[in-house]
């Protein structure tokens, strides 16, 4: 064989790092890549003298074909693919949330449990000063009850009025002049047998239904109240009032004529005072609910 090498047999021993007669030492050559190569081999150390050209090609070709089995398979590169953008940040995808909910710490177990463990004078200053939910802020007064803390009976509400949050006290306008008369009716009165209070301490704007977060902030309020008075019978006047202590969405016809408990406190509902002045006609059916209190009432003497 002659000792002029082809540019793919100068290639071939330049890969290998092994001397090329005539040329420079590899180390000082960059070896030029081969076209259709497998995949670069490691650097060999240089350890022999120059060989003939014969020879050089042979072991050329031997130490090629064992490096090249040795090799694993070559990777096959996938075409680039364009990532798909970015998924949106789960805030962007949410509805947003109401300002009353956002605000009220109704759930806020620290809060229940410090409310739980206060006396009647605490729980009252609590209530004066509560910023729980945005009533806090139009409201005039604080609305904590009226009536005789060491009554029997619990009369409960829905929430306060015009006149309520103007004096601060339950139950003192017209709706509380019929309530006045509907227990004197029942021979009782709320100096000695009756404590009244509301769901709600403030008094909605407008006089509007009671907003959800808004029950949540007070009823620890009404809870509490209900555990140191510990009466004997509940009335529970209109649908918030009843729903809000039992804690169900049944209408107020369907509890209406049934006796239903609240954590082992027999509870009456009938229709709100409220909702009498914008329909005597239903005085009757009030009548026959607080009949079926004083039934059970009498049952438990």
């Amino acid at each position: 064989m002659p000792d002029t090498f082809t540019d793919e047999q100068r290639q071939f021993l330049q890969l290998l790092r092994l001397p090329v007669p005539g040329d420079p030492p590899p180390e000082m050559v960059q070896a030029k890549p081969l076209v259709n190569a497998p995949t670069a081999l490691p650097n060999r150390p240089v350890s022999a003298p120059a060989q003939p050209a014969s020879a050089a090609m042979s072991s050329a070709r031997r130490d090629v074909g064992s490096a090249t089995a040795a090799l694993p398979p070559a990777e096959v590169v996938p075409t680039p693919v364009r990532s798909p953008a970015p998924p949106l940040k789960t805030e962007a995808r949410q509805a947003p949330v109401l300002a009353t909910q956002a605000s009220t710490p109704a759930a806020d177990p620290q809060r229940i449990t410090r409310i739980a463990t206060l006396d009647w004078r605490a729980l009252n200053n609590m209530v004066s000063t509560c910023q729980a939910c945005p009533l806090g802020e139009t409201r005039k007064h604080a609305v904590f009850g009226a009536g005789n803390p060491r009554g029997s009976w619990l009369f409960v509400g829905e929430a306060p009025g015009a006149e309520e949050d103007r004096r601060g006290e339950a139950f003192v306008g017209r709706g509380g002049q019929l309530l006045d008369n509907m227990l004197h009716a029942m021979g009782l009165s709320r100096e000695k047998d009756v404590y009244i209070a509301n769901i709600l301490k403030c008094r909605p704007p407008n006089n509007r239904d009671p907003l959800g977060p808004e029950v949540q902030a007070c009823m620890p309020y009404l809870q509490r109240q209900i555990a140191l008075l510990q009466p004997r019978v509940i009335v529970a006047l209109g649908r918030f009032a009843a729903q809000g202590l039992l804690q169900m969405g049944t209408p107020l016809s369907q509890l209406r004529g049934t006796t239903q408990q609240y954590q082992g406190i027999p509870l009456i509902v009938t229709y709100h005072p409220a909702y009498l002045l914008r329909n005597p006609i239903d005085k009757r059916k009030v009548w026959e609910d607080l009949k079926r209190a004083l039934g059970v009432f009498a049952e438990l003497q």
